[in-house]
């Protein structure tokens, strides 16, 4: 019975051509070789399964032949590729540095090095995993790596480039593998899949090829536990169920529960995939994936960008078209905070139902252009003559605009208008009516319309009594009655208003530091002056005036309240003196320190 070999050895590239993923770098080695422009030391380095190694076999192996193809491969029927093939070469030593990373192992490899091949022109050391290497045996290696005898070659592979001395670095020609693309990846396990004799559907050559991570070997290994398990036939849901992997149908479903609002039905469907065993964070990426693809699904621009098979994508456009741009957005970036804050939160399944919750409550995704996405949707409560239907934007301005407001404030004349006359014997009750000294007098007119906003108000529509209504658009403006305040206040009552017209400004903290010493004085009547020390703060003062004035207008209650601004160079708090000003006044306070400036000319006053 012949002795299994499994895939990833078996396809294992023997020439620069059946190298998966990687032409623009197999293209530099065979141009170098066939212009015999060859380096004493190259370093491979990429992730795992990216063909390192079999780069470094096949480019030791064709340098070596003595008759090489037009193409520039290895003949394969030479006596130098016959012996690499059944692994009996003397010009190609591997080590692995994993397990041999002392000074006394690199100095056998030293004493290798002397000698020369008996057949070829090159003896190529492969040393994989450099990286293991202890900087002793690194800087041993040195000397031999900057000049070996000319018929030595040396190649390094690493997985971690970054643990490489700098000094071996400098002395190696370096080539950097691309992780495997998905789309090469299902290319080759196609034609793997067609010379075993098995039948693969592409969407599961690409569930494998997203599994594997950019590496050809997983790939491979992963290719021939799903064929074992499906008994030589590799089928979409088969490979779902055979790697445990969580495919787009949980996420539709999600999808539907997010536009519907449902958030039990999204709950249940978090709870289904956590019973399947997956990892909360894997489940929260997943789905933030889905959404991405979703996004650059509704571009044809973009639609490349998705690593997936035709009918997946096909399925990917169809449900983009119906989303708006907007929702996709605002979902993506919940997920990306979920993902974010997942290590950091203590209880990591609350996390992640509170996103779902927002996904479902905080989004309802539309396929217009406005672009508008609406948010939760309003509790109203239900009350007699409310007109029926939907809840568009129109009819709660309608409903907005009949509805009277909970409070409104009228002039001072306004609650002693006597109710008309009714069949009760008493008046209905009225609010009562502002304190004397915060009201100010109003025109008759003004007296005359707010009569009749009382009015109004207070019957509420009775029978026989007939009420004007204002129109919808004006139910959101300012009333057009416009009362001047003029209440009375004392010195004290500006220090009160400042100051706490200050403590509201503590976070813009230029103008909080500027307001709390410029101080009104009193100027005349209900002009007050600021009094700053420098041109920089009357700059600043003078852009916030206007908010300023109407701040302390209305927390005094008094609309003639004026500022004007006054520079007083000499009212400048000492903390904030140049160094002239403080050492004049040193000097005032201590004569002395003027004749000692003078005796050794310090500075002149």
């Amino acid at each position: 019975m012949e002795n299994y070999i499994v895939s990833a050895r078996k396809y294992r590239p023997a020439t620069f051509g059946t190298v998966v993923g990687q032409a623009a770098l197999t293209t530099t080695l065979k141009n170098a070789i066939a212009s015999n422009r060859l380096a004493h030391a190259y370093l491979f380095c990429g992730s795992r399964g990216v063909g390192k190694t079999s780069c470094a076999r096949i480019f030791a192996k064709t340098i070596n032949c003595t008759s090489r193809t037009p193409e520039g491969e290895a003949c394969d029927c030479c006596d130098s590729c016959r012996q690499f093939n059944e692994n009996r070469s003397m010009n190609i030593m591997e080590l692995d540095a994993a397990s041999h990373n002392g000074v006394d192992d690199i100095r056998e490899l030293v004493e290798q090095v002397m000698v020369p091949p008996s057949q070829g022109r090159y003896r190529v050391f492969i040393i994989d995993e450099v990286h293991m290497l202890s900087s002793q045996a690194f800087n041993a290696f040195l000397k031999t790596l900057e000049e070996p005898p000319s018929y030595v070659i040396f190649i390094l592979a690493t997985t971690e480039k970054h643990k490489i001395i700098p000094t071996i670095l400098s002395r190696c020609q370096i080539y950097d593998f691309n992780r495997i693309s998905i789309a090469d990846m299902v290319e080759h396990m196609a034609k793997v899949a067609k010379a075993e004799g098995i039948e693969a559907e592409p969407e599961a050559l690409n569930v494998i090829a997203r599994k594997a991570d950019g590496a050809m070997r997983d790939a491979l290994s992963i290719f021939d536990q799903v064929a074992a398990c499906g008994n030589g036939h590799i089928s979409y849901q088969g490979t779902i169920a055979n790697l445990n992997v969580l495919d787009n149908s949980y996420y539709e479903r999600l999808l539907d529960a997010f536009t519907a609002q449902d958030v039990p039905g999204a709950l249940l469907i978090y709870k289904e995939v956590r019973g399947k065993g997956f990892d909360s964070q894997f489940f929260i990426n997943g789905l933030g994936q889905y959404l991405r693809d979703l996004m650059v699904a509704q571009s044809g621009a973009t639609l490349s960008l998705i690593e997936a098979g035709e009918d997946i994508r096909k399925a990917l456009v169809a449900r983009a078209a119906k989303l708006h741009p907007t929702f996709l957005y605002k979902a993506m970036e919940l997920c990306n905070e979920a993902d974010f804050n997942f290590r950091q939160a203590s209880n990591k399944q609350f996390l992640i139902e509170l996103t779902l919750i927002k996904l479902c409550q905080q989004l309802s995704p539309s396929s217009d252009n406005s672009g508008a996405t609406e948010g939760l949707k309003p509790l109203v409560a239900s009350t007699a003559g409310a007109v029926s239907g939907g809840t568009t934007a129109p009819q709660t301005a309608a409903r907005q605009a009949a509805a009277p407001a909970p409070h409104v404030q009228t002039p001072p004349s306004a609650p002693r208008v006597q109710q008309p006359a009714s069949p009760q014997p008493s008046p209905a009750p009225v609010r009562p009516a502002p304190a004397a000294p915060r009201t100010a007098t109003a025109s008759p007119q003004a007296k005359s319309e707010a009569a009749r906003q009382a009015a109004a108000q207070l019957t509420g529509g009775l029978p026989g009594i007939p009420v004007r209504r204002p129109h919808a658009p004006e139910s959101s403006e300012a009333p057009a009655v416009q009362v001047h305040r003029d209440k009375n206040y004392s010195h004290a009552d500006m220090e009160v208003a400042w100051n706490n017209m200050t403590a509201a400004h503590t976070k813009e903290s230029v103008l909080h530091s500027v307001l709390k010493y410029a101080l009104p004085v009193q100027k005349e009547g209900d002009v007050w002056t600021l009094r700053v020390a420098a041109e920089m703060q009357e700059e600043l003062l003078r852009k916030a005036l206007s908010t300023i004035t109407a701040e302390i207008r209305n927390l005094l209650e008094n609309d003639n309240v004026e500022f004007e601004i006054k520079i007083c160079p000499d009212e400048l708090p000492k903390r904030f003196w140049t160094e002239e000003q403080i050492l004049a006044d040193v000097v005032e306070q201590y004569p002395s320190v003027n004749k000692l400036i003078q005796k050794f000319q310090l500075r002149k006053i």
